[in-house]
């Protein structure tokens, strides 16, 4: 199965993020699914490295370094990350800046597009 989970709330004050990135994760460990994650808006700043979150708390750097472990893929949206002054440098390891083009492609790709 080719899963495509889209997210768009910041990564911290909502938790629609957090879900999707943890279902994400559930995902892409199990061998007969694909998963591909695409942040857009204020998701974007999910994939910002070297995030520094309360003891206890939940980290997306984390959680979607785990999705690339696994063979998935994120693409952060390049105009989003432009936007908050993020650099390609600034990705969690595993992220790229990606295209409104790919993540054309990458709905056409799926068996399932999720939305957060």
């Amino acid at each position: 199965m080719k899963t495509l989970l889209i997210l768009n709330d910041a990564p911290y004050g909502s938790e629609r993020t957090y879900n999707g990135a943890r279902l994400a994760g559930a995902l892409s460990s199990q061998e007969e699914h694909e998963v591909k994650v695409f942040l857009i808006g204020d998701a974007a700043a999910a994939a910002h490295n070297k995030q520094k979150v309360p003891t206890g708390f939940y980290n997306l750097e984390v959680m979607l370094g785990s999705v690339v472990r696994h063979g998935g893929d994120i693409g952060v949206c390049g105009t989003c990350m432009d936007a908050r002054g993020m650099a390609a440098e600034d990705l969690v390891p595993g992220a790229h800046r990606s295209t409104l083009d790919e993540l054309t492609q990458w709905t056409a790709w799926a068996d399932k597009a999720l939305v957060f």
